[in-house]
């Protein structure tokens, strides 16, 4: 399985490659950034990986909800690598990469995350990316779908969440500070990159792969 993921779609920059069971990333700067830096950091990690472009059996992207230039710039550089390369490409969620970052927190600190958890994310302009998810032990299950909210009107959908993860819990945490009280609480990804290479490699042992036009932003 060789598989190149790029996410974009935060004010950070997440890139993994999958080379069979080796996992090779980078994360930097991103923002206004991201369509300078992503061609050059992309066959810098591939270097690295002894991995040459023709190799790659797909590429997987964050396809948001997230921040609109980094997300632009991400599916641009998919679509022309995809179309170049003749290469199907696996579209991810991007709030399901704070989830799964979360999952994996959970599961370090030696309490595995079971049931829903909801993903926060700060959308600026007052406002938050949110949706609920739960992990069936393969993958996350989708149930309540990606959304805006007001932070008001999150609070008044939220019926005592299980889990949060995502940063509007330190954009926002005196806002959502009455949901939250002993809920369990992940405000930062510890490896997004890391969670990248695990959603992409789940896509791909699912065969949810798609043709270069479908690499849409969200």
């Amino acid at each position: 399985m060789n598989l190149l993921a790029i996410d974009t779609g935060t004010e950070r920059m997440s890139l993994a490659v999958c080379r069979g069971a080796q996992v090779l990333m980078h994360e930097g700067v991103a923002g206004a950034q991201a369509s300078t830096q992503l061609v050059p950091a992309i066959l810098s990690l591939l270097s690295r990986a002894e991995l040459r472009l023709p190799e790659l059996q797909a590429i997987a992207f964050g396809r948001g909800p997230g921040a609109f230039t980094g997300l632009r710039a991400a599916c641009a550089v998919v679509q022309g690598l995809a179309f170049a390369l003749g290469k199907p490409v696996l579209s991810l969620c991007s709030l399901e990469l704070v989830a799964e970052d979360a999952r994996r927190q959970a599961e370090a600190e030696g309490q595995p995350l079971l049931g829903e958890i909801w993903v926060a994310m700060d959308a600026r302009m007052n406002e938050i990316y949110a949706a609920a998810l739960r992990w069936d032990g393969l993958q996350w299950r989708v149930l309540q779908a990606p959304a805006l909210y007001a932070p008001a009107s999150l609070l008044a959908h939220w019926e005592r969440p299980e889990a949060v993860a995502g940063s509007a819990l330190l954009v926002f945490a005196e806002a959502l500070a009455p949901a939250l009280v002993g809920v369990r609480q992940w405000p930062r990804c510890q490896s997004r990159a890391q969670a990248l290479a695990s959603l992409a490699a789940q896509a791909f042992a699912r065969g949810e792969l798609l043709d270069a036009a479908e690499a849409m932003p969200v």
